[in-house]
């Protein structure tokens, strides 16, 4: 009996030792082995604070002020427990969770609590949470090869930017040659009338013409401020009609609903769609009929509106030079005029032309050969000035391109903008949407959110993009920072807030919309995915303690 006895032993005492090690981790296995002293076995604290008998870890007792004594019972506070959970992955759950009688999830072996509370399902859990990984594996395999041809259509948009900059620039100094050439020309021409061009200035009619102009100015502000308010009550209004509740009998509202419907042509609200027709065909109808006959030659409000700039661009030194020339033009029928020879003269030798025939003139006026027609002079100079300023209007239009080729080629590569690598680049402009019923929603990449009613009513902006996940904390171009956009400064709600819209960026085969919550007032969740986010499967492999 005895020798069996001296053989279990060592087993006894393995058994002891393994119980010691319970709840540790394996980075910290290697710290929890006992010292010998004499005959004795002690152990010291992870801290180094304190040295206790080996027997004292894990008794169920807290001798170490940082608790490290008592790694698998629960005993000390503020500590971690980790569960091996063979057949599936290791991991760490607060102290104060263990021995509670709760089967904890984390713990799918049940290591967490006393033999026999919990049953072991890490094997039936670790098979499903490998097929898990394995799906999503293939997802961001499949994702980042899409992610890899976005790529490379940054870099070539980075070389076509580089090209096109590259061209713009000669463009630009070859228009910046002809725009010097031009004016001097027109400079030179301008000298020789530009004091009859002030004198005709001062007239009475050019004068009056000018007050005309000021105070069309003035009136297109003021209408322009009265149609930006009008916009908002509109938008009020239409959120009270559509969102009052007629149950409560509040006659002041009523009244508001009410009389906004007349003035709009809008059907009542509970009366929309009985008769077949939708809200906007109401609404085209009453603005069809309520149209009025303008008198001829007055503008309608769309012409007012879209109209005017082109009008009040008017170059009305030109206009008058114009009038000068048609005033002092021969009557129909003359012949004593058959040629204009400025209109056959190289533009490089029209100021010498000019200047000669300007002393010519002068000579036979002097001898009262001749009378002074000034508008001969007008017309060349205003030719000359029309072709200066088309030529600096080319190459304003040239450098402008070439400022937004700069802007879009700097983005390409910033990691506030379309990533460190361009993966977001080629997304620009895309809309994704998804339909919740009352609302379909779209969001437009690095550009718009909006909230479009399915039932009639006016669209919301829910903000423009102004940034990736900037918190604290977050680095920037981390995959963290890519996991969210920022889309900020939508429309005002009515009583509440600016709408705004936080995208939660995830790895998908397609860039889909997928859910949209609104967890705050006017405040807006939507769960999107997109092969953009899907990194390759080296570069994200996660360390785990998998056994």
């Amino acid at each position: 009996m005895l020798p069996w006895l001296l053989l279990l032993f060592p087993a006894s005492i393995f058994a002891a030792e393994t119980g010691k090690t319970h709840g540790v981790s394996p980075a910290l296995l290697s710290r929890y082995v006992p010292s010998t002293v004499g005959s004795e076995k002690t152990w010291s604290c992870l801290n180094g604070s304190k040295t206790i008998p080996w027997a004292a870890v894990n008794d169920d007792y807290c001798d170490c002020p940082d608790g490290s004594d008592e790694p698998g019972t629960g005993a000390c506070s503020n500590t971690v427990f980790y569960c091996q959970n063979e057949g599936h992955i290791g991991a760490r759950i607060p102290s104060s969770r263990v021995r509670d009688g709760l089967c904890e999830p984390e713990c799918c072996d049940g290591s967490d609590e006393l033999p026999g509370v919990c049953k072991n399902t890490c094997k039936e859990v670790g098979a499903a949470y490998r097929a898990k990984v394995e799906e999503e594996n293939k997802i961001r395999k499949t994702g980042a090869k899409i992610r890899s041809s976005y790529i490379n259509f940054a870099q070539k948009e980075k070389s076509r930017l580089e090209e096109k900059i590259a061209s713009l620039e000669k463009d630009i100094s070859a228009q910046e040659k002809e725009v010097a050439r031009l004016k001097d020309i027109a400079d030179r021409t301008e000298s020789l009338s530009a004091a009859a061009l002030e004198q005709k200035k001062q007239s009475p009619l050019y004068q009056s013409f000018m007050t005309h102009v000021n105070a069309l100015k003035s009136l297109q502000r003021e209408h322009k401020k009265h149609l930006e308010r009008e916009k908002i009550l509109e938008d009020i209004l239409d959120n009270l009609r559509s969102n009052y509740n007629p149950n409560y009998q509040d006659m002041a509202v009523l009244e508001a609903v009410r009389g906004w419907e007349a003035q709009a042509g809008l059907p009542h609200i509970n009366d929309v769609g009985k008769d077949g027709a939708s809200e906007e065909e109401e609404k085209a109808k009453a603005e069809e009929e309520s149209q009025e006959e303008l008198e001829p030659g007055m503008w309608s409000a769309g012409q007012l509106e879209y109209d005017l700039d082109n009008l009040l661009g008017t170059d009305y030194e030109t206009l008058l030079l114009e009038h000068e020339r048609h005033i002092g033009a021969p009557a129909s029928g003359s012949d004593s005029i058959l040629f204009d020879a400025t209109a056959y003269i190289p533009d490089a030798l029209l100021p010498q032309y000019v200047a000669v025939r300007s002393m010519l003139l002068s000579w036979l006026e002097a001898l009262g050969l001749t009378h002074k027609a000034p508008s001969d002079a007008a017309a060349d100079t205003s030719r000359a000035q029309q072709a200066a300023k088309e030529a600096d209007n080319a190459l304003g239009h040239i450098k402008q391109d070439k400022q937004k080729a700069q802007e879009e080629l700097s983005r390409i590569f910033d990691p506030e903008w379309y990533g460190l690598e361009g993966e977001w680049k080629k997304l620009h402009g895309t809309c994704i949407d998804k339909d919740t019923g009352d609302y379909t929603y779209e969001v437009c990449f690095f550009e718009e959110a909006k909230q479009k009613p399915n039932k009639g009513g006016a669209s919301h902006s829910l903000g423009r993009f102004s940034s990736w996940n900037d918190a604290d904390g977050v680095t920037l171009g981390s995959t963290e920072y890519y996991s969210r956009m920022y889309y900020t400064r939508g429309t005002k709600c009515w009583n509440g807030p600016h709408r705004s819209a936080t995208l939660l960026v995830s790895c998908g085969v397609e860039n889909a919309l997928l859910s949209v919550a609104e967890p705050e007032k006017c405040e807006y969740h939507f769960k999107i995915t997109s092969p953009a986010a899907c990194l390759p499967l080296e570069t994200t492999k996660e360390s785990r303690d998998e056994l």
